[in-house]
C-alpha cells in the first residue's frame, strides 16, 4: 500500500506499484508480484474519477484493503500532492526531531 496508486486509462481503472506475494504453491505458472491489476468499476464511477482526477496535483490512492468472498477489493481515495512550503515544513520538523534525539542519545551516555 505504501507506493501504491491508481490510474484511469482508456476508461478502465489500473492500480500500479501494488505488492501481492506469489501463490507459494504453484510452480512457474505464477504470477509476478508487482504487475499491474485491473479494478473492477461501474463506468459512472469511472467517469466520476476522470473528472476528480484530472484537477492539478490529484492521484488516486488506495486507502484500505480487505478480503470478501474471495474476492480482494480496494478503497480509493483522492489525494493532492503536498505543497513546496508544507515540504519544507516538514523537512524543518524531521531535522529538529533528530537534533533531539541526538542530543538524547549522548546526554544518555
Amino acid at each position: 500500500l505504501v507506493d501504491s496508486y491508481a490510474i484511469i486509462d482508456n476508461e478502465e481503472a489500473w492500480l500500479l506499484h501494488f505488492h501481492i506475494d506469489a501463490y507459494t504453491p504453484a510452480t512457474q505458472f505464477n504470477h509476478h508480484p508487482m504487475r499491474k491489476r485491473k479494478l473492477l468499476l461501474h463506468k459512472k464511477e469511472i467517469s466520476k474519477l476522470i473528472g476528480k482526477t484530472q484537477e492539478k496535483g490529484c492521484t488516486l490512492v488506495p486507502l484500505k484493503v480487505y478480503f470478501k468472498n474471495g474476492k480482494a477489493k480496494v478503497d480509493l481515495g483522492i489525494c493532492k500532492a503536498k505543497k513546496l512550503y508544507d515540504k519544507r515544513a516538514a523537512l524543518k520538523k524531521r531535522e529538529a526531531d533528530r537534533e533531539i534525539d541526538r542530543g538524547m542519545k549522548s546526554r544518555n551516555r
